[in-house]
């Protein structure tokens, strides 16, 4: 008689478990992306992003190459969210203007605790930023899709945020929809003006920045 409880009860848990890993499959989502680069007309880059998310939050991974206007190649690049779109860790490998570079920062409530390694020497640096500013590392254009995926086409005033251009920087910028067009967002950060193309599910469609002759381009599946 124990020996059937037992057995029972082990079932049991075996059924429990395996409907706990099939709800927690089933709410993993995996999208795909890739960015054409544009300078003065001319394509000089791509970007490929996959976008993750579950119940715990949002990963970002990135990889590509640019040669202009500055030489930069992405091995590998990620950023990792909570629910709130909140930055918690950042990690980047490739090299700009031909020196390699490796980045791997933690955040915590504000607090960023950098590590970084250029041409064999390693630096790390403590630094505070607003806890919901948006990581935006210079010269790449794939963590753009976070801005995206939080507003998407429902902002309907300006708001002022904040962009850690990491590991560098913190800046403030602001954002707006255009007028009667809210999927048109318009970027204005340190007197620049970015804008991004969304759709409802948050996509990065496009990015176009005017005073830098800069386009980013979503490819379409033919």
């Amino acid at each position: 008689m124990l020996k059937k409880i037992l057995l029972i009860f082990l079932l049991l848990l075996l059924t429990l478990l395996f409907f706990f890993l099939f709800t927690a499959f089933s709410l993993e989502r995996k999208e795909e992306g890739s960015f054409s680069l544009y300078f003065m007309e001319e394509k000089v880059g791509y970007e490929e992003y996959t976008w993750q998310s579950n119940e715990r939050g949002y990963l970002l991974e990135v990889s590509g190459r640019m040669t202009k206007p500055i030489a930069l190649e992405i091995h590998t690049l990620s950023i990792r969210l909570d629910k709130s779109f909140i930055p918690l860790k950042y990690y980047f490998k490739g090299s700009v203007s031909g020196v390699s570079q490796e980045i791997t920062s933690s955040i915590f409530e504000g607090e960023v605790e950098n590590a970084i390694l250029v041409a064999g020497q390693e630096t790390k640096d403590t630094t505070k930023i607003r806890r919901d500013a948006f990581l935006l590392p210079n010269a790449i254009f794939s963590p753009y899709v976070v801005l995206t995926k939080k507003f998407r086409c429902q902002l309907q005033e300006k708001v002022e945020l904040s962009a850690y251009i990491i590991p560098q920087l913190e800046v403030p910028f602001s954002l707006e929809p255009k007028e009667e067009s809210p999927c048109l967002l318009i970027m204005n950060i340190g007197g620049i003006e970015i804008e991004l193309e969304t759709d409802e599910e948050g996509n990065l469609k496009s990015l176009h920045i005017p005073s830098q002759r800069l386009k980013v381009i979503q490819k379409t599946s033919e």
